[in-house]
């Protein structure tokens, strides 16, 4: 692709060190979403859609790391966390409704550098996330002698291609068709949950024994320490609710419909949390569900279940799974578009096609997530998403704090209730979670900080010269700062 036609320098800078270059007209007419598409309930759809497959498979082996108790007030925390995340984003999201999401936030108040490692912390986030979600389908799709397929790659390539296709017709193709197998993942779990409440025995939560570890107990098999340990399963339940905001430019009136989705969205998910918590292990056991891929449907056949309800939760599941691998693929586009349109990472990525879906931003993170989830580690993978998503929870939280103190006539039409004290809360927990990673998984933990240092040093050393001054995120931090040279 050729390069876009830019004119001299902008006379004035975004940053410290780093420069900003007019583009022609035509520049973002070829980097153009579909606005006015999605209403709050479609977002609050796409808020549990992204976040739905981690009640079906993966949140389960925190109870390796903590036990039932450890894992219960891990899950106890992090819904907090979110909780008061959300909140904080729903003030962010209405001031600031642009498709970088996070990324518009923290550049607006930490400048082009704290804006683009937020960026990057989300887009690794969101490209490795669906990897793992990919090797939890294969699972599914063997577990239920689908096509007779037992070797996983064919999945892994078939849910890419097809998804990814999908989200090329358009992005209110996409979110319909999201909305839907959403609906039926909810579905199948009430119906698991139906299922599990006569099975249920307290005494199978508690069913791991306990170990030498400081604070040891029945409740806390793995002692204190496995509370800590288990924050990045009990992220899980939660992971990329907080990508509704990249909705922003596609949503109709975004700063009455983004508060109110993504809020809805929390609450169905820490309802969803506490619930599958609760009555998976007590159906099935901790210690059995603790190295389980596919804990609904284990725990119904250990507690003596009928196959047909088993098998109903199998294919439910596989619909979560296929819901958040469908909602991150769009999460994961629309925060490479946005970063490209802006000039943060390679500007052919944020081209829109005829029906304004970002081709390339679509293709790429797709192609890295398909070879990663060749590997086969769910587990690992989820734990390297987990990081990415941690430290950018740091500094969006951190954005808030700032934008509340730096620029209090800012617009909200929505304010957090609690201010910075809420934030202030999620930003401690989100810090302690980013730490939970190392304790978990060393190796995922520093390859995944190995990549964010690519990714910063390619901003060092080329594109924060290379920023595109018409970019919306961009002309938000112009207008702030002549703002401030006028008073």
């Amino acid at each position: 692709m050729t390069a876009e036609p830019v004119s001299p320098r902008a006379p004035h800078g975004p940053g410290r060190g780093v420069e900003a270059e007019q583009v022609d007209a035509g520049y973002l007419q070829k980097r153009e979403l579909r606005s006015g598409t999605a209403g709050w309930l479609l977002l609050a759809g796409l808020g549990v859609s992204a976040v739905i497959s981690g009640d079906y498979a993966g949140w389960n082996f925190g109870l390796a790391e903590g036990g039932f108790g450890g894992l219960l007030i891990a899950v106890v925390l992090m819904a907090v966390m979110y909780t008061a995340m959300v909140f904080g984003l729903a003030e962010l999201g209405s001031a600031l409704p642009t498709a970088g999401g996070g990324y518009t936030f923290a550049r607006r108040a930490l400048g082009p550098w704290g804006g683009y490692a937020t960026g990057i912390a989300v887009l690794i986030e969101y490209a490795i996330a669906p990897a793992a979600i990919a090797t939890f389908i294969g699972a599914y799709v063997e577990s239920l002698g689908l096509f007779g397929i037992t070797d996983g790659w064919w999945v892994y390539l078939a849910v890419y291609a097809l998804f990814i296709g999908v989200h090329l017709l358009g992005v209110g193709e996409a979110l319909k068709a999201m909305f839907v197998v959403t609906v039926i993942a909810v579905v199948g779990l009430v119906v698991f949950l139906l299922g599990a409440i006569p099975q249920f025995d307290a005494g199978n939560l508690l069913d791991i024994a306990p170990t030498d570890a400081a604070g040891a107990s029945d409740f806390l098999p793995y002692g204190l320490i496995g509370i800590w340990a288990a924050f990045p399963f009990a992220i899980w339940f939660f992971l990329a609710v907080e990508s509704v905001p990249l909705a922003a430019e596609e949503a109709r009136d975004p700063a009455r419909a983004m508060p109110r989705g993504i809020i809805a969205a929390m609450g169905v998910l820490v309802a969803l949390a506490v619930l599958m918590l609760v009555l998976t292990p007590g159906a099935g056991g901790s210690a059995a569900m603790a190295e389980s891929g596919n804990p609904p449907v284990d725990a119904l056949a250990a507690a003596g279940a009928s196959e047909g309800l088993t098998r109903v939760v199998n294919y439910a599941g596989l619909f979560g799974l296929v819901a958040s691998f469908f909602s991150i693929i769009y999460a994961y586009s629309r925060q490479t578009f946005a970063l490209s349109r802006a000039g943060y990472l390679p500007r052919s990525l944020s081209v829109t096609n005829a029906r304004k879906a970002p081709v390339l931003a679509l293709l790429v993170p797709g192609a890295i997530g398909f070879v990663l989830s060749l590997t086969g580690q769910g587990a690992m993978l989820l734990n390297m998403a987990v990081f990415g998503a941690t430290v950018s929870y740091v500094l969006m939280m951190l954005s808030h704090i700032v934008l509340r103190r730096r620029e209090p006539e800012l617009p909200r039409p929505y304010r957090t209730p609690g201010g910075v004290a809420t934030t202030g809360v999620a930003l401690v927990l989100a810090a302690a979670a980013v730490v939970a990673t190392f304790l978990v998984d060393v190796e995922a933990a520093v390859w995944t900080l190995v990549a964010y240092a690519v990714f910063l040093a390619y901003f060092a050393l080329y594109s924060r010269h290379h920023l595109v001054a018409s970019a919306p995120e961009e002309e938000f931090a112009a207008l702030a700062a002549a703002d401030e040279e006028l008073r």
